[in-house]
């Protein structure tokens, strides 16, 4: 059964990074990046299971799966929760290893708004570190990989 380690870079999100990392509840390790934060995003993500790690300035974000735990990352941002279904589906995918042979995976997105939700569509969110390298917070897009069921919620920023 695969392992799955959640990666989250944060920066000043103490009012919403508690919901983020009880979302993963289906990850095996939640490991958030702090970059320099002003508040006590550090301690309220550390309070809540996940493991710290202190951002470096100027190393590119994607650089840090290499201090995953897990080949397996999934990457999501501190105003971001993951689904009912979505926790589900990373269940199913770890007990089952759907798409054997894949490197990535793709997730819904939905975005809250004052006009209420909408579809971004399906981003490139669970990847393989063996297999992707990406400089960024988030993966780079890849139209070849499978999508899971469920939806990554983002959530204004309070």
């Amino acid at each position: 059964m695969p392992k799955l380690t959640a990666l989250i870079h944060a920066h000043d999100d103490a009012l919403r990074i508690a919901r983020a990392v009880e979302s993963l509840r289906a990850c095996d390790e939640i490991l958030v990046i702090d970059h320099l934060s002003n508040d006590n995003t550090a301690d309220i993500a550390h309070q809540h299971g996940a493991k710290i790690k202190q951002a470096v300035p100027g190393v590119n974000p994607g650089v840090y799966a290499i201090d995953a735990a897990h080949d397996w990352i999934l990457c999501v941002l501190p105003g971001e929760a993951a689904s009912e279904s979505l926790e589900a589906s990373l269940f199913e995918w770890k007990h089952d290893k759907l798409e054997e042979g894949a490197t990535c995976f793709a997730v819904a997105v939905r975005e809250e708004s004052d006009a209420g939700w909408r579809d971004l569509g399906p981003q490139v969110r669970l990847v393989n570190r063996k297999q992707i390298n990406w400089p960024g917070e988030l993966p780079p897009s890849n139209a070849t990989c499978p999508a899971l069921e469920g939806h990554i919620l983002r959530f204004r920023t309070p």
